[in-house]
Parts: C-alpha cells; sequence; structure tokens
C-alpha cells in the first residue's frame, strides 16, 4: 500500500504533506504559547493576540511573529 492508486499519491508526497501540516499545527502551537507566556505593555494586546491566532491561525501567527513580538515588554 505504498500507493494510494485512486488519488495518484506515493509514499514521497504522503510524507510532504504530513510535513507541511506538522509544520502548519507547530507553528499554531508555537505561536499561542508564546502569547500566553509573554507579557506585553498593555493588558489587552495578550487578548487580541490570541483571538488573531485562534481566528485566523496561519495568517495571525505569521502577524504575530512580525508585529506582535515587537509589542513585549
Amino acid at each position: 500500500m505504498s500507493n494510494l492508486l485512486f488519488l495518484n499519491i506515493g509514499s514521497s508526497e504522503i510524507l510532504i504533506i504530513l510535513f507541511c501540516a506538522i509544520a502548519y499545527f507547530g507553528l499554531i502551537i508555537f505561536c499561542m504559547l508564546d502569547a500566553v507566556r509573554a507579557t506585553f505593555k498593555d493588558s489587552s494586546t495578550k487578548i487580541i493576540w490570541v483571538l488573531v491566532i485562534l481566528f485566523f491561525p496561519f495568517l495571525g501567527s505569521i502577524l504575530y511573529l512580525t508585529i506582535g513580538r515587537g509589542s513585549r515588554i
């Protein structure tokens, strides 16, 4: 069963999909944990970043890494 014949997917494609899925969820979990543990200048900023990461997982994580980490104390 190295090939899923009805989808025409081989084992290398399955490994790539698995790696991308792990990286995607790892990015979201990392950003969520980092936002929850961080101390921000404003108390409502933490709640806003957590909500942005929850409602827009990929884009919110990228925005948090580029913008949000700079607003920490």
